[in-house]
C-alpha cells in the first residue's frame, strides 16, 4: 500500500477542519435547518422548505340549550256558513274573535255572509301547560314550613341545657340535626326548631262572677194576705232578675213569725214561683203569721259536714212580704191536720 505522509502542520490543520465541520453540523441539526443552502448552477441560492407542525385545538363540548316546549299551533277549521248565521255567533261557537275570522278570511264582509259559502275559522292556540311543580312528602313540608335557627354550640354546652334555653325538646333537635345521642361538640351548629316550642303555662283563669242582681220584685200574695184551711197550699211568685247560671238559685226563705224561731222553711228554686207545702200549714186554730223573702243564690264548690252545697248571695235580698194561715173548724178537723208531717227545714230541690 503506497504510504501517505503528512507534515504536522497540516495534520493539525485538517483535524482542526474535521472538529470545525463537525461542530457547524451539530449546531444546524440543533436549530432545524440544513446545513448550508444549497446553490443553483446559475448561482442563485434555492431555499430549503422547513415544515411546521400546525398546532390542533382540543374540541370543546357545546352544551345542548334545554329543551322549552313549544306550542304547534292548529289548523284551522273550515266551517259552511249556513242561513241566519252571523259573525259573532260563528266566533262565539268556536270561542275566537271576529277579527281573528276576518283575518282568516281576507275579503269576507261580516255583513254580506253568503249561505253555503265556506270559510276558515282559526283555531285558538292551545296554552303549554305549566311546568310541574315539585311535590314534597308531608314530613317535607313540615320541615320546609317550619321556623329555624341556627346555634353554634360552645364549650360546656349540653343538648340539655340548649333545649332548655330555646324552650324545644331534646328529641326536636336531634331529629333535625341527625343525631344518634345527646352528645353535642363545640363548635357544631345546631339547627333549632322553633316551630316545636313547648307551650309556655300560662296563669290559670279565674272565673269572673257575673255583677249581683237586683233585688227580686215579690208579686204573689199580696202582703197582709190571708189564708185559711180551704187553702192547701200557698203559692208566692216574684218577677225574673234575669237569666239564671247553670249554678245559680233562687233561694226561697219562709218564717213562721208567730211561733218565734220554731218553724222556718228555706229552699232553692230556678223558676220565679214556689209552692208552701201543707206539711208547713199551721196545725192549730190560731192564725199564724209567716214572712218570707227571696235572693238570688250561687252554689259553691263546697259542702256542708252533711253533704249539702253550700251558696253564697249572687244579689241583693227582696223586702219581707208577710201572709196569715189559720185552721177554722171542729176539734176533729184540727186532730186530722196535726196527723200530717211536719215540714222540712232548709231542704234543698234545685
Amino acid at each position: 500500500m503506497p504510504e501517505v505522509t503528512l507534515s504536522l502542520p497540516v495534520a493539525i490543520g485538517l483535524f482542526i477542519l474535521v472538529l470545525g465541520i463537525g461542530a457547524a453540523v451539530v449546531y444546524f441539526l440543533l436549530n432545524g435547518k440544513t446545513p448550508a443552502a444549497a446553490v443553483s448552477d446559475a448561482g442563485t441560492p434555492t431555499p430549503t422548505v422547513t415544515f411546521t407542525p400546525t398546532l390542533s385545538m382540543t374540541p370543546t363540548d357545546t352544551l345542548e340549550p334545554t329543551a322549552t316546549p313549544t306550542v304547534t299551533p292548529l289548523p284551522p277549521i273550515e266551517y259552511v256558513i249556513q242561513s241566519n248565521d252571523f259573525c259573532d255567533t260563528i266566533a262565539w261557537t268556536y270561542g275566537v274573535t271576529v277579527q281573528s275570522i276576518l283575518q282568516a278570511n281576507p275579503g269576507m264582509r261580516c255583513e254580506l255572509l253568503s249561505p253555503g259559502t265556506t270559510i276558515l275559522i282559526p283555531q285558538p292556540t292551545p296554552t303549554p301547560p305549566p311546568a310541574p311543580t315539585p311535590t314534597l312528602s308531608p314530613a317535607e313540608a313540615t320541615i320546609a314550613a317550619c321556623e329555624t335557627i341556627t346555634y353554634r354550640v360552645e364549650p360546656g354546652d349540653s343538648l340539655q341545657a340548649i333545649a332548655a334555653n330555646y324552650n324545644v325538646t331534646m328529641e326536636s333537635i336531634r331529629k333535625y340535626n341527625g343525631l344518634v345521642d345527646d352528645t353535642v361538640f363545640a363548635g357544631r351548629d345546631l339547627i333549632i326548631p322553633l316551630c316545636e316550642r313547648k307551650p309556655t303555662p300560662g296563669p290559670t283563669a279565674t272565673p269572673t262572677n257575673p255583677p249581683p242582681y237586683n233585688p227580686p220584685n215579690l208579686l204573689l200574695p199580696a202582703d197582709g194576705a190571708a189564708f185559711t184551711a180551704a187553702n192547701d197550699s200557698v203559692t208566692l211568685q216574684w218577677a225574673s232578675v234575669g237569666t239564671l247560671r247553670s249554678n245559680e238559685y233562687y233561694q226561697v226563705t219562709i218564717e213562721d213569725i208567730t211561733e218565734g224561731q220554731g218553724r222556718k222553711l228555706v229552699d232553692y228554686v230556678t223558676d220565679t214561683k214556689y209552692i208552701v207545702p201543707a206539711s208547713f200549714r199551721p196545725t192549730d186554730t190560731i192564725p199564724h203569721v209567716l214572712r218570707w223573702f227571696v235572693v238570688p243564690v250561687r252554689q259553691t264548690s263546697s259542702t256542708t259536714s252533711a253533704g249539702q252545697p253550700v251558696y253564697e248571695p249572687a244579689g241583693e235580698a227582696s223586702a219581707w212580704r208577710v201572709f196569715t194561715w189559720w185552721i177554722a173548724g171542729s176539734p176533729g178537723q184540727q186532730s186530722n191536720t196535726e196527723t200530717q208531717p211536719p215540714a222540712t227545714a232548709e231542704t234543698p230541690s234545685p
